[in-house]
């Protein structure tokens, strides 16, 4: 059973940066979808950027391209989401998330079955 721990969340200000990890223990394939995603209090869950881990794809939402990079060590089971130029709209909850899925376009959290417990991120 696969478990995410995340770390790397904080305050910062505008135009700052945080880089986001989300280790991964258990018994993984490497050959599925890895993912951000992040939620404002009030808001639906939505995809920030994902992976695939077979070729190394990656896929941005449309507020986060360019400032955002989603990346994986695959021998340190680690994923990793490094944010740059924050904005005050990115402040939200974050998570890592996997899926047995090797579709990984759309963002959508759908597919994805294990979460890990979240990092807040705060841009003011």
């Amino acid at each position: 059973h696969v478990q995410l721990v995340e770390s790397g969340g904080g305050s910062v200000q505008a135009g700052g940066s945080l880089n986001l990890s989300c280790a991964a223990t258990g018994k993984t394939n490497v050959l599925n979808c890895m993912g951000w995603f992040r939620q404002a209090p009030g808001k639906e869950r939505e995809g920030v950027a994902t992976i695939y881990t077979g070729d190394f794809s990656t896929y941005y939402a449309n507020s986060v391209r360019g400032r955002f990079t989603i990346s994986q060590d695959r021998a340190k089971s680690t994923l990793y989401l490094q944010m740059n130029n924050l904005k005050p709209e990115d402040t939200a909850m974050y998570y890592c998330a996997s899926s047995p899925y090797q579709a990984c376009s759309d963002l959508s959290t759908s597919r994805y079955d294990t979460w890990s417990q979240g990092t807040q991120v705060t841009v003011s």
